[in-house]
């Protein structure tokens, strides 16, 4: 009974700092931006919370809705290429010498250390007009002799486009999706790969049929790890892609700071919210299910 009573009074005393903080900093925070989409802005910095849902309806006018399907499938696809780039580097992390495995893991966390602000300031150097990238493409133009018979090297627009967006996010998230994979691979039974190929499968067959099926969770958990902050993103759009690609966190961004509209960015903050808990409610349903079929 002592023990008992000792053992809850250390995870009360292990427990309250953290939910202290998560209460007052987290969901107060939170609890006062959801109360405030259903208010009006009556003044500059007056707020009347009137129960109102004005600011999700406005949130269907075309404008936003062209703006949120552009920040989905550009979000989409920045997770996509995060798969196919992250599906590789996990396995050869995973199957790479042990000794070798800790300086691997460390270079693809490396980037965390780094400010995201100086990272994307790093990516405009790269890719402006008379950037890195321009200046290896005209090394290589004149070292083939392309000037000679196509004529000067013209400078390619990298930035501020869709695409400069698209590879900012990945170059931002892609540890997201490298560490979930990882761990799941790294628990992976790998004699089921060589009992697959042992039977005749080839190495493609294998993959489709036995390996990405046993690794779904990681898959899962990656794509939900990268496409929501993809999806809510202000910084990188706002700085790689300018006026030409804009996103709904840029929006939500401008609600709160230059249109001063707190009402309606709170609004447009929780349809984010809600699709994330869509997005995690789906999630566990899945994971429910690969349970109930693995105990059939």
């Amino acid at each position: 009974m002592d023990s008992w009573k000792h053992n809850r009074l250390v995870f009360w005393v292990l427990a309250l700092p953290g939910t202290f903080w998560l209460v007052v900093f987290f969901l107060v925070p939170l609890t006062i931006i959801w109360f405030m989409s259903f208010g009006e802005k009556v003044g500059l910095l007056d707020v009347n919370i009137t129960g109102t849902l004005a600011n999700y309806w406005r949130t269907t006018d075309p404008v936003y809705l062209l703006i949120l399907w552009k920040s989905a499938w550009i979000s989409t696809l920045a997770t996509a290429l995060c798969l196919l780039i992250a599906y590789p580097v996990a396995f050869g992390i995973c199957f790479a010498p042990a000794r070798w495995r800790p300086v691997m893991l460390l270079l693809i966390i490396l980037p965390f250390w780094i400010n995201l602000l100086i990272r994307t300031y790093a990516l405009i150097a790269v890719f402006r007009t008379y950037g890195y990238l321009n200046y290896t493409l005209e090394f290589f133009w004149k070292l083939t002799l392309l000037d000679s018979f196509v004529g000067p090297f013209q400078p390619f627009e990298f930035l501020y486009n869709n695409g400069a967006v698209v590879t900012g996010l990945v170059y931002v998230y892609m540890p997201f999706m490298v560490l979930p994979l990882y761990a799941t691979i790294e628990r992976l039974d790998r004699s089921y790969l060589e009992a697959s190929l042992d039977l005749g499968a080839s190495q493609f067959r294998t993959l489709i049929s036995v390996t990405v099926p046993l690794t779904m969770p990681g898959i899962v958990s990656g794509i939900i790890l990268v496409f929501i902050p993809c999806l809510g993103s202000f910084l990188t759009p706002d700085l790689l892609g300018g006026a030409n690609a804009v996103m709904i966190g840029n929006v939500i961004e401008r609600q709160f700071k230059a249109a001063n509209d707190w009402p309606f960015g709170a609004a447009l903050s929780f349809l984010l919210m809600y699709a994330t808990f869509g997005a995690l409610a789906l999630r566990a349903l899945l994971a429910g299910r690969n349970k109930q079929g693995m105990a059939i």
